[in-house]
């Protein structure tokens, strides 16, 4: 968890300097960003789900 939230925590200052500095970012666009947030879901989803059982 802590990995997770040094990533976040990175990424925010990342995300302000970019701000600061008037660059755009090279990131994907939201649509591709919620692609891979359900991904990560339902990689994890599996494995919750044979636990609960």
């Amino acid at each position: 968890m802590k990995v997770y939230l040094i990533s976040l925590a990175v990424g925010l200052l990342v995300g302000i300097l970019y701000s600061m500095l008037n660059v755009k970012s090279p990131a994907p666009p939201m649509v591709a960003l919620l692609g891979l947030l359900g991904i990560v879901v339902g990689e994890q989803l599996i494995p919750w789900i044979k636990n609960l059982i």
